[in-house]
């Protein structure tokens, strides 16, 4: 069942939970995905990061697919365009079919990102999809050492979902892309008052790494939305390296996607669990 973030996270609001979202690069990834959140029966997002993956897969590729086996899901599911960063590739993404965008102007003056932000609303009504964006900085991957002059201001907040009109906040709270090198340090408090100031969904970015505690405590908070993918994937090549030490005769490609896909299940559905904030369905 394809449907828009704005309605996947008003599930998540009703719930006092989370929503996964799991950037995938390949049709191994997307079916581990669907698997998982059927076999919860929870709701989950399936997202492309056309800007760190497209040199993988290309987006009208792994797109079409995508929103195919999002259409033909027991589960609802959310097909999202991951850190767009030009009208270009948005509406590239809108055209295929996905039901939500992230317009990602953080690294643009405010009243750039603005601007640029209000037309991609604008541009995502005319699809009937949802849009995310992104207000404050966060650290690239294998950086986890956030300047806290650049974590989200609730009231710039306040002020950029009021003039954007958006359905959902990526914010900067003390989280990173990829994998950590030390304890991440999270500001909760950051948390509450974005989630207070706007009134809408929080999206945390960079949540591999963080522990379960956390997690759930940022959930308490308002984070609605949670992207995960490089722990999935270092825990899928991890699994592929023991297959391969482990056999003695000929290791077959076929071999090797079942091998990733096992893995992303078990992963995926250890995150979904946790995201679930100890909520049924």
């Amino acid at each position: 069942m394809l449907i828009t973030l704005k309605n996947i996270l008003d599930i998540a609001e009703s719930k006092n939970m989370a929503v996964a979202a799991f950037n995938v690069t390949s049709l191994e990834g997307i079916l581990a995905v669907i698997e998982a959140a059927q076999e919860e029966d929870t709701p989950v997002i399936l997202q492309f990061a056309n800007i760190a993956h497209g040199k993988y897969i290309p987006l009208e590729t792994i797109g079409k697919v995508m929103v195919m086996m999002a259409d033909e899901s027991k589960v609802p599911v959310c097909v999202h365009l991951d850190h767009g960063d030009n009208f270009d590739e948005i509406k590239r993404a809108l055209d295929l079919g996905f039901t939500s965008v992230m317009y990602d102007g953080s690294a643009l003056p405010f009243s750039e990102n603005v601007a640029n932000t209000r037309y991609v609303t604008s541009l995502a009504n005319e699809y009937g999809a949802s849009i995310e964006a992104e207000l404050g900085a966060m650290g690239a991957e294998g950086d986890n050492e956030n300047i806290l002059g650049e974590y989200t201001d609730p009231e710039a907040a306040k002020l950029f979902v009021g003039e954007t009109g958006i359905d959902a906040l990526a914010a900067s709270f003390g989280t990173v892309h990829g994998i950590y090198k030390s304890e991440p340090k999270l500001d909760f408090e950051r948390i509450e008052k974005i989630r207070e100031s706007t009134g809408i969904p929080v999206v945390m970015h960079g949540g591999s790494g963080i522990s379960d505690a956390d997690f759930r405590k940022c959930i308490d908070c308002g984070v609605r939305k949670i992207n995960f993918y490089t722990y999935a994937a270092k825990y899928a090549g991890d699994a592929v390296r023991q297959m391969v030490e482990s056999t003695s005769g000929n290791i077959y490609s076929h071999d090797i996607l079942v091998s990733l896909r096992q893995s992303m299940i078990k992963t995926y559905k250890d995150a979904i669990r946790i995201f679930k904030n100890r909520q049924s369905f």
